[in-house]
């Protein structure tokens, strides 16, 4: 892409066009260096947007109480962009579950933006280009960037690293959703939201979530508050968007937003080098002989993995 291409590009991007958002995304997800042109070129654009991230096990409901949550923040005439990280396929790499059917309804809102974003294989939950595709939204000028993880468990807890509140969603009579509260997984939500609430164990995972909250402290004097939810029916969406703005205030109040803002961004430098090593390694491997040699000692447990790892290190800081 020519500069001054990528240049117009941006300028429509942050003026707020859509089809300059969906492309610029497309740029980033594809690792294309004019994405990340784009990205330098409009990040002083960003840090406006509500950040707001939502986890939980697979089946709980999420897009329908993103979608729910859209019809509540569009009644207040506030806007919003949506990043669905999916599963990926295993034929394409693309996002599996495609640009949610199930938020089809906001489609031609010009209010609403809404991208799916595949996670390839990302154990974290969320693809390595989530944090840069969320910029944009957010240099876009969308007052709310909600942030939808494909699933919870120990591993997949990174969306902590990617939002200013996070809400955990679970629901009653789910194995999932007493596996999420074993895992460690509650360590993470500011906001927790029991959906399907009209199930009759709702009281009975109410109680667990309470017991669970018990034994842990309130970080910064916040205690997360439990909101149940019918999404399917709008029922109890305006409460839950209440205890979002409620943590947000909080966070404001305490002086604590810019810390889980600079926690964030120093994290996610960390990460795009971390990766971005990993692939110069990994192509320096491929072609030397020397390191598939030392490899196939490990293979035949003739040399331990530890190592192994310190000689390739040692090599390539020689070489360099």
């Amino acid at each position: 892409m020519a500069r001054a291409t990528a240049h117009d590009l941006a300028e429509k991007l942050v003026a707020g066009d859509k089809r300059a958002l969906a492309r610029a995304i497309s740029l980033v997800e594809n690792n294309d260096p004019a994405g990340w042109e784009l990205v330098k070129e409009v990040y002083p654009h960003t840090g406006r947007a509500k950040m707001v991230g939502l986890t939980g096990p697979p089946g709980v409901g999420k897009s329908t109480l993103i979608g729910a949550l859209i019809k509540q923040l569009r009644a207040r005439e506030e806007t919003i962009a949506v990043l669905s990280v999916d599963p990926s396929s295993p034929f394409t790499h693309g996002a599996l579950l495609g640009d949610r059917i199930r938020l089809s309804e906001h489609f031609l809102d010009p209010g609403v933006f809404i991208r799916s974003m595949a996670n390839r294989g990302a154990l974290g939950g969320l693809s390595e280009a989530t944090l840069q595709a969320a910029l944009l939204m957010d240099a876009a000028g969308r007052d709310n960037v909600l942030i939808e993880t494909v699933g919870v468990g120990q591993a997949e807890v990174d969306v902590i690293d990617h939002a200013d509140t996070i809400v955990l969603a679970l629901m009653p009579g789910s194995g999932d959703s007493v596996q999420a509260l074993k895992a460690g997984v509650m360590e993470i939500p500011d906001v927790i939201v029991v959906n399907k609430a009209d199930h009759p164990m709702t009281d009975t995972l109410v109680r667990e979530i309470r017991g669970v909250l018990a034994l842990g402290h309130a970080e910064d004097g916040w205690v997360p508050p439990i909101v149940q939810t019918q999404a399917a029916h709008d029922i109890g969406i305006e409460e839950l968007l209440d205890a979002i703005e409620s943590h947000r205030a909080h966070i404001v109040e305490r002086g604590t937003l810019a810390e889980r803002r600079s926690r964030n961004l120093r994290n996610e430098v960390m990460e795009l080098a971390t990766i971005s090593l990993r692939r110069e390694l990994e192509a320096s491997i491929h072609e030397d002989a020397s390191v598939q040699q030392l490899l196939d000692e490990v293979v035949a447990r003739k040399l331990d993995p530890g190592s192994a790892a310190r000689e390739i290190l040692r090599r390539r800081e020689e070489a360099n």
